[in-house]
């Protein structure tokens, strides 16, 4: 049953209807009809730096609606990929498996009209939105994806089954929208990298891209959850992005210190060096600096965010912290103090009864 939503937003590229769709069948139609008329190799000027010359290609956006700005981009980006010919597919669809007992599948909010006008607007060509027996005919599947032990970390550890629940449906979404690329915020960084995992692992022909997380003027990362926030319970969930700068402003300052210190006498003590530089972040954090490797640093930074953290929790009202965790973004395990390349630090607090996520991607020894 496909219909045309009545809404005031500018067509989007391609010149196409735009068109709601709810069963797998409308969209595999739609589909066809698109690769008939649209199947032609994309101009180079309309493709992104770096991909070759290809026939029409088919992006696909995951979201359980509420769509935000965030949302908006990952579409903008989805058309940047497959170009004006290309077909952009929005998902829309709450999954019941990721959400655990006493999380909010009913309070989450839904909002497909207006979805609807965000989608278009942002450059889609459809949004898929199936009901629940759509996805899963029969009631809940007896066969799942199992996310393994990186699914048990962090997130998996505070909402038992949600990753195993994610990754199910999105395999199953994959199947249905048969995508050539399928774009992912990384603001949820560990989701991120399962669905990365499992595409691989599974052999999915499918390419995964990660777009960066869209931030509100005063750092909030985008969430359909903050317009649960009240005005104090916003200002105290500032402290999520607060402290993931705090502690990149820390990294930065310490590598800035390791090479300056560096290009000192060689004679010197590195304690010796850093406190002659007369700095008063040097004066304080020489010793500690000294004593980590040229890799090292780690445990600095982490301390940077959860003095931010420790303040937040004071507050009223109090930001009641889960984790803050520095991590390989290969595994989701802890990183050492010594550690030498890429990390994610990644934040999860309640505010009231919200419950936020946060990270930044960290780059250790990028100075040398």
């Amino acid at each position: 049953m496909s219909s045309t939503p009545s809404v005031s937003s500018p067509a989007p590229a391609s010149s196409r209807a735009f068109t709601l769709v709810r069963t797998a069948e409308e969209l595999h139609a739609l589909a066809s009809r698109h690769a008939a008329t649209g199947n032609r190799p994309t101009s180079g000027e309309n493709r992104p730096a770096g991909l070759p010359a290809r026939a029409s290609r088919t992006a696909v956006v995951m979201t359980m609606g509420a769509l935000h700005e965030g949302h908006a981009t990952l579409v903008r980006t989805a058309r940047e990929h497959v170009g004006p010919d290309g077909l952009v597919v929005v998902t829309v669809f709450v999954n019941p498996l990721q959400f655990g007992a006493g999380e909010d599948l009913d309070r989450y909010p839904r909002t497909l009209d207006a979805d609807l006008e965000t989608a278009e607007a942002a450059g889609a060509d459809t949004v898929f939105a199936p009901a629940v027996d759509e996805v899963y005919p029969g009631g809940e599947p007896q066969v799942r994806i199992t996310a393994g032990p990186m699914g048990e970390r962090l997130e998996g550890a505070s909402r038992p089954g949600h990753f195993d629940g994610m990754l199910t449906v999105v395999a199953k979404l994959l199947h249905l929208t048969r995508p050539d690329l399928a774009l992912f915020g990384q603001k949820d960084a560990q989701q991120l990298a399962l669905i990365r995992r499992m595409a691989r692992d599974l052999n999915f022909p499918v390419e995964i891209v990660g777009v960066p997380t869209v931030r509100e003027p005063d750092g909030l990362a985008l969430s359909s959850r903050n317009r649960y926030l009240s005005g104090g319970e916003r200002r105290t969930a500032l402290a999520l992005s607060g402290a993931l700068f705090a502690a990149a402003d820390r990294l930065a300052a310490q590598q800035a210190l390791r090479a300056r210190a560096a290009s000192l006498p060689g004679s010197e003590s590195r304690a010796e060096a850093l406190s002659r530089l007369g700095e008063a972040r040097a004066a304080a954090d020489a010793h500690a600096v000294a004593q980590a490797s040229e890799g090292g640093g780690a445990d600095a930074v982490r301390a940077a965010a959860r003095a931010v953290l420790d303040e937040a929790a004071k507050t009223e009202p109090p930001l009641a912290l889960d984790y803050l965790a520095l991590v390989d973004p290969a595994d989701f395990t802890e990183v050492a103090d010594d550690h030498d390349g890429e990390a994610i630090l990644a934040v999860a607090a309640r505010v009231g009864t919200t419950r936020l996520i946060d990270n930044i991607p960290l780059t250790f020894g990028a100075t040398k």
